[in-house]
């Protein structure tokens, strides 16, 4: 792997003004490799869901930069940053958000639609184990099931960084490992970068790249050499 794919440089964010101002990102710098799967790491209020939001294009940065292959997203207007979210990020979130009146399929095939070299839906549907309940609509799936259309949804677009805040977040310890599972098997066959925020340390031993945030400021960064298998974790 060649590191720099995603190169984040002296990041900062602050919300509010004058003396109630909160310095939430302090000059953040790292750099994932393609097809790394990096987890962050952090407390509540550490700065991780903001700093995935900015790589996301959905917030943005007081200043620093970052850029995607050789893309500065920093400098981008709002119409050319939509166009980049489209072609190259999915978003997997804590909460599903899928359409109540979509079935599986359909929910997946909205991802489809805004891509420029989607996925085969179909064979999506195989891999997230979804094909017999294409039909289905979210409120007939259980909650592992309604994550596993929601990263369907994502994945279809075929982008090239896969960002997830707490994917794991609402669900139970067997389902969280089957979601586990899955992000790993998609980074695998499709060699997706894969960022997951989360505050769940166990989560950090199946990932390549561990970044750890305190404070708005990067307190740990490194490659973990004794990857487990998404199975083998515990918690």
């Amino acid at each position: 792997m060649t590191n720099g794919f995603l190169e984040i440089k002296d990041l900062r964010k602050g919300f509010g003004e004058g003396e109630t101002r909160q310095e939430v990102l302090q000059g953040i710098n790292f750099s994932v490799a393609k097809g790394e799967i990096c987890t962050l790491l952090g407390p509540s209020g550490s700065g991780k869901s903001t700093l995935l939001n900015i790589i996301g294009g959905i917030d943005s940065c007081d200043s620093g930069s970052i850029s995607i292959n050789g893309d500065e997203l920093t400098g981008m207007g709002e119409a050319a940053l939509t166009q980049y979210r489209r072609r190259h990020l999915g978003y997997v979130f804590q909460l599903y958000n899928l359409i109540p009146n979509l079935n599986v399929k359909e929910n997946i095939e909205v991802g489809a639609y805004i891509s420029d070299d989607p996925l085969d839906v179909n064979e999506l549907l195989d891999v997230l184990g979804l094909a017999e309940h294409k039909h289905k609509l979210p409120n007939q799936l259980s909650g592992g099931q309604q994550q596993r259309v929601s990263i369907g949804r994502a994945i279809v677009k075929n982008p090239d960084i896969l960002l997830c805040d707490e994917p794991t977040g609402a669900l139970d310890y067997k389902t969280s490992k089957e979601i586990l599972r899955l992000i790993e098997d998609i980074n695998k066959k499709y060699n997706n970068t894969v960022l997951i925020v989360t505050h769940n340390e166990a989560i950090r031993f199946m990932a390549d790249h561990v970044i750890r945030l305190r404070d708005g400021v990067v307190r740990q960064d490194e490659i973990n050499t004794h990857k487990l298998a998404a199975a083998e974790l515990e918690w």
